[in-house]
């Protein structure tokens, strides 16, 4: 059985397939820009020493610009899911397009407690002399730990 063949089907389906492509790329741009001002932040190890737990964390500013500020509110959960601290965590100075290790002393407080690190905001955030805003959204946090590191 064959069928008809409707001569408005052809530009029709012609049309939706580029308009589709069209939004692809445009996505595609939006992500890559998005990406491009990115900020990795990765858990990278825990060591216990003798004042408490040090946190190693690893910043990747995927970006052209440097920040000169960068400030984010961690807040820290124990093993039960339950709040335990929140600190701010001054990251700058963090250079375009490099990664960078920063060591975070939490006194008093032995590594097997922590259950997991939220990203609860961010305090102060500039580049290159100028305030950012939605920060946030920028932070792509990770972990190489058991521990987690969410926004």
């Amino acid at each position: 059985m064959r069928l008809a063949k409707s001569s408005a089907v052809g530009p029709l389906s012609a049309m939706l397939v580029m308009t589709f492509a069209a939004c692809a790329i445009f996505a595609c741009e939006a992500s890559a820009e998005a990406s491009k001002d990115s900020v990795g932040i990765e858990l990278n190890k825990l060591s216990d020493e003798a004042d408490g737990c040090h946190a190693y964390f690893v910043f990747h500013n995927q970006g052209n610009d440097d920040y000169r500020k960068l400030k984010i509110d961690l807040v820290i959960f124990n093993s039960e899911d339950i709040f335990e601290r929140r600190f701010a965590m001054e990251v700058a100075p963090l250079d375009a397009e490099k990664r960078t290790v920063k060591l975070f002393e939490l006194k008093k407080m032995a590594c097997d407690k922590i259950g997991s690190f939220l990203i609860n905001g961010v305090l102060e955030c500039e580049q290159n002399r100028r305030k950012q805003k939605e920060c946030v959204q920028r932070l792509v946090p990770s972990s190489r730990v058991d521990v987690k590191l969410t926004k």
